[in-house]
């Protein structure tokens, strides 16, 4: 079996394609797998890093604002436009797959839309609540419509497909470990923990607030626990502000780092979550069962982070705060009145908890084996 799986851009459309390649690999070993994408985005160093090969395909999107600079940029995505139907051929023709998966991302479009009128058995995944562009044209033309939650059919015509509310498949470690034991291989005791970040890149918001709230908890000798990671964007600023503060970086109650690299263990050791609202995040948060404060980035397509958030609000697992609303002041009573009130931080995380689909994996192979069938017939 040949599986070609479409993606690009960020990790966000990445790391669903290759999650959907090894929940396949694991059923079908002996599978074939081709991922096609652009040359310069995310997905030409996570794919091969990955073990996959790699086809890619010039494409970009349009962009609103007219300014000199977009009128450039869009003089340009009209000629892979042009270009990106002839290539999408040649791949698909090279290739010869039995089945076409695309999740999110400009490369996604041309290559599963292609596949699809060629007759080729095709699926998409959408991961947000507020649909991608390039999703949202492809429903229209594919087979099946896997969707992480159910609140995106809201802003799709869901006439046009048939579709299968399969959640977001996450990392295989997420919840394996009890909170004592994550708190023990961090050096905490059993005090209220806050886990804080923004990504891999970080966000300047957070870093910001984080540094007041961190004055805050540990100048008032608060029994709370605090790991936070301020990302690459905050290397030189962070460190600096925790110094000026006198705050020191390690201790009995704090964990300060440029990046969590065992997201794992301090899932598993946090009471409270505060961090942006990415699909893949907040499905880690659902599988962890983990309270949560949100700040959904403002400068995301769609806003889908805002309605990504508000799955969690609506479902009573999370507080959220947009940006432009985010003080100090406001972030640091937040968190003081989940610190006062363990029965409500209690609900919230088992209301996060029944968010999650636990049998993702099996969801999304039953939306591969129907695309199988009808490739056999």
């Amino acid at each position: 079996m040949k599986v070609l799986i479409a993606c690009g851009g960020t990790g966000g459309h990445i790391n669903p394609g290759l999650a959907i390649a090894d929940i396949i690999k694991k059923k079908y070993p002996d599978a074939e797998f081709l991922f096609a994408g652009t040359p310069k985005g995310m997905e030409s160093k996570l794919v091969p890093k990955a073990g996959y090969k790699l086809e890619t395909i010039k494409v970009a999107g349009f962009q609103r604002k007219i300014s000199l600079e977009n009128i450039g940029r869009n003089a340009k995505a009209l000629a892979y436009l042009v270009t990106s139907g002839r290539r999408a051929k040649q791949i698909i023709e090279n290739f010869k797959p039995d089945i076409a998966i695309g999740t999110g991302g400009y490369a996604a479009g041309p290559v599963i839309r292609k596949a699809a009128r060629m007759g080729i058995p095709t699926a998409i995944h959408e991961q947000n609540a507020y649909p991608g562009v390039t999703n949202k044209l492809l429903s229209k033309e594919v087979d099946y419509v896997m969707l992480t939650v159910k609140e995106a059919l809201d802003f799709m015509d869901k006439t046009k497909f048939e579709y299968s509310v399969t959640g977001l498949p996450v990392r295989s470690n997420i919840n394996t470990m009890s909170r004592e034991e994550a708190r023990k291989k961090l050096g905490f005791d059993d005090s209220f923990t806050i886990l804080s970040f923004g990504g891999s890149l970080g966000a300047g918001c957070i870093n910001d607030t984080m540094t007041e709230v961190l004055k805050w908890h540990t100048g008032k000798k608060l029994d709370i626990n605090h790991i936070h990671g301020y990302g690459g964007m905050g290397k030189e600023t962070f460190p600096q502000a925790m110094k000026n503060a006198g705050i020191p970086f390690k201790s009995d109650r704090l964990r300060i780092t440029e990046y969590i690299n065992d997201m794992d263990v301090c899932l598993a050791a946090a009471d409270l979550v505060i961090c942006r609202s990415g699909a893949s995040t907040l499905a880690e948060l659902e599988a962890a069962g983990k309270a949560s404060i949100l700040i959904p980035s403002p400068i995301v397509a769609g806003n889908h982070q805002y309605h990504n958030a508000m799955v969690l609000v609506n479902a009573g697992a999370a507080v959220v705060i947009e940006q432009k609303d985010v003080t100090n002041e406001r972030m640091i009573d937040e968190i003081e009145k989940l610190y006062n009130d363990t029965a409500k931080v209690k609900s919230m995380s088992e209301s996060a908890a029944k968010l999650h689909l636990a049998d993702t994996n099996d969801r999304i192979l039953a939306v591969i084996d129907k695309l199988i069938e009808k490739a056999k017939k």
